[in-house]
């Protein structure tokens, strides 16, 4: 099954680390989590806490343990098809939290959503498939990211369903 998943940082600097994760799965089922910093987990940006709105105290009082978190996703992750925005980043946060867990880092591993996006155009004319995915890009252009994990991952998911929604519509190459 395919999941988006997004995560919220302490910064973007080396020594970042994962605040927040998100996932929905293609049928709903959607799960957030704020993560208690490791005791090593030093970095804070105020810039970035203004823009995901989770102030590091928040996290130290109501985050669950980042071992637990890690745990949790492998648990409901695995085996499944991770998608992204920013694969990078949030690879990136991905492989800080499982590591910090004592997990391999590629436990689980991310894809792009543009790749999900282009799976769901599978089978169609090159030209109706760059139309579609150009109405529903330029659809969502608007609408800002929330800069929370859930909300977030599920934009993407919306965006995909909408791609794919227009997909089934046409003929098939």
């Amino acid at each position: 099954m395919i999941a988006f998943l997004d995560f919220e940082a302490s910064s973007l600097a080396d020594d970042s680390y994962p605040v927040e994760v998100g996932w929905v799965f293609e049928d709903g089922r959607a799960e957030s989590h704020l993560i208690r910093p490791a005791p090593d987990w030093t970095d804070w940006d105020p810039l970035a806490e203004a823009i995901h709105g989770i102030a590091r105290r928040r996290l130290l009082d109501e985050g669950a343990p980042h071992p637990e978190v890690a745990a949790r996703m492998i648990d409901q992750l695995a085996g499944h098809d991770l998608y992204a925005s920013a694969p990078s980043w949030d690879g990136k946060w991905l492989s800080v939290l499982l590591r910090a867990a004592g997990h391999p880092r590629h436990a689980l591993r991310l894809r792009d959503t543009d790749a999900a996006l282009l799976d769901a155009l599978r089978g169609l004319d090159p030209a109706e498939a760059a139309a579609i995915l150009d109405r529903v890009r330029r659809a969502w252009a608007g609408i800002r990211p929330a800069h929370r994990a859930l909300p977030d991952a599920r934009r993407e998911r919306e965006i995909w369903r909408e791609v794919k929604r227009q997909a089934e519509g046409v003929g098939r190459a």
